[in-house]
């Protein structure tokens, strides 16, 4: 989806002013982090790009094995918190956290 399609449902919904783009990319790394997924994984999949040169150089993985695990449990949350709105606990590679 492109910023642009998500700012504008965001002002749709009347959220413009307490809420962006930038935000879910935000929510989502911090969450995915809770939940025990390596960081590199998380940059990968937000399209960050490694600071240290040389480490960039040399690493080209793609992490989409454990990617493809961290977006499907991303989407399993998501129905959860959509049908358990109040519920504040995640579980992930690292057990429970409230």
């Amino acid at each position: 989806m492109a910023d642009a399609a998500l700012r504008q449902a965001l002002k749709k919904l009347g959220w413009a002013t307490k809420y962006s783009p930038h935000g879910t990319r935000t929510t989502g790394s911090t969450r995915l982090n809770e939940m025990g997924y390596q960081p590199d994984a998380i940059e990968a999949q937000l399209a960050h790009a490694e600071p240290n040169g040389v480490r960039r150089t040399y690493n080209h993985a793609t992490y989409l094995d454990e990617r493809r695990a961290m977006m499907q449990d991303w989407a399993n949350k998501m129905s959860e918190w959509q049908i358990h709105p109040k519920q504040k606990t995640l579980h992930g590679k690292l057990g429970t956290l409230a």
